[in-house]
């Protein structure tokens, strides 16, 4: 498996064809903005389907925004699966519902096609080869793509059978935001009492070569403040529309084991202060 195309070019995906294309591995891409292909200097022409990119690389990465997406770019007589290549790898890097990974799943086994689930993280690094991999899938088709992961990846970890890889990225993110709501909530008192937020994300980070910091719990709250400034609230109200997306999607699996969970409803319900979108976070008392 040396040659990959990638069918969505957008935070994840943009990066990921950068670095394929850097690596000499950049066999096609696609995306329904056309324009979205200047963000890859060098690759090769933009592709009139997602069947296309399928045409020319051994293995296809998906990033696009959702399950119903991944559905349609997989399915159709322009889909990847159009182009009868049974043997095939997908890699699917977004973040979907199990229940739409299992859709998709099915429409590639009818085909003949390998489909490894690969949730990831470290996005803003994407275009240096900083994505770390949740992947899910068997043990001989993670071997085959490793030239692949190589190309991109900054770490692979296999998390399991297929499956896996997507369930670990929903446990990830569930794990995440709630740190996040925890940011937010401690930023209240720090702020009001003067403590630098740099300073305290240096005592939350702990020992870096034991594990387990919390550092990016104050992720957003050490951004600039959005209050009139048009690029910054953008960047929160982008992010805070993955984070509700992928809240969604923790709480849709949840209840098919009949559970609730409390902490990431109160996360949706909240979203704005959580994307610190509300500011200011009180004011500094007196003394």
């Amino acid at each position: 498996m040396k040659s990959g195309g990638v069918i969505g070019l957008g935070g994840i995906g943009g990066g990921v064809a950068q670095c394929l294309q850097r690596s000499g591995q950049l066999a096609g891409l696609y995306d329904v903005r056309a324009e979205a292909a200047a963000n890859v200097p060098g690759a090769p022409p933009m592709a009139s389907s997602p069947r296309e990119v399928a045409q020319a690389a051994d293995c296809v990465l998906i990033a696009v925004l959702d399950g119903p997406q991944t559905i349609s770019v997989l399915s159709g007589p322009d889909g990847v699966l159009a182009a009868g290549k049974r043997g095939q790898t997908v890699i699917l890097l977004s973040t979907i519902s199990m229940g739409d990974l299992a859709t998709a799943q099915n429409l590639c086994a009818d085909a003949g096609v390998i489909l490894i689930d690969c949730g990831v993280t470290n996005g803003p690094k994407s275009a240096e080869n900083g994505l770390i991999c949740m992947a899910g899938g068997s043990d001989a088709d993670m071997a085959a793509a490793r030239p692949i992961f190589d190309g991109f990846a900054g770490q692979v970890l296999h998390m399991g059978g297929p499956g896996a890889g997507m369930a670990a990225k929903i446990a990830r993110n569930t794990t995440y935001f709630g740190c996040m709501r925890a940011g937010y909530e401690g930023a209240v008192i720090a702020r009001n009492y003067g403590v630098s937020l740099d300073q305290l994300t240096m005592a939350l980070a702990g020992d870096p070569n034991a594990g387990g910091g919390l550092e990016g719990a104050l992720a957003m709250m050490r951004r600039p403040d959005p209050e009139g400034n048009e690029q910054e609230t953008g960047i929160r109200n982008y992010f805070m529309g993955l984070m509700v997306k992928d809240l969604e999607v923790a709480m849709e699996e949840a209840a098919r084991f009949g559970a609730r969970l409390p902490m990431v409803e109160l996360i949706r319900d909240n979203a704005r202060s959580t994307a610190g979108l509300e500011y200011p976070l009180g004011q500094p008392i007196d003394g």
